[in-house]
């Protein structure tokens, strides 16, 4: 049964290690993106595959630890009439 898992795992090791270590190219025949309107150079595959902060945004957790009462609001008004 342990060796069932040992190979099991180092099968998954293997595959995992298998990937590609190439630097990535554009497709036969075909050639980069355009270079964007204000762009001062052509941008690398590098720099197309790094997501921007609009693709992946940071998060902002504001986590309370403890409850605070609010202070009092003076635009939080009751709805006229």
């Amino acid at each position: 049964m342990k060796a069932r898992i040992a190979i099991g795992v180092a099968g998954a090791l293997l595959l995992a290690a298998c990937g590609g270590r190439e630097p990535l190219q554009p497709a036969q025949g075909e050639g980069m993106p355009v270079t964007p309107a204000m762009a001062q150079s052509q941008p690398t595959t590098d720099d197309l595959l790094e997501p921007t902060t609009q693709q992946r945004p940071e998060r902002v957790d504001e986590l309370l630890r403890r409850s605070q009462e609010r202070e009092d609001d003076p635009f939080d008004l009751p709805p006229p009439g």
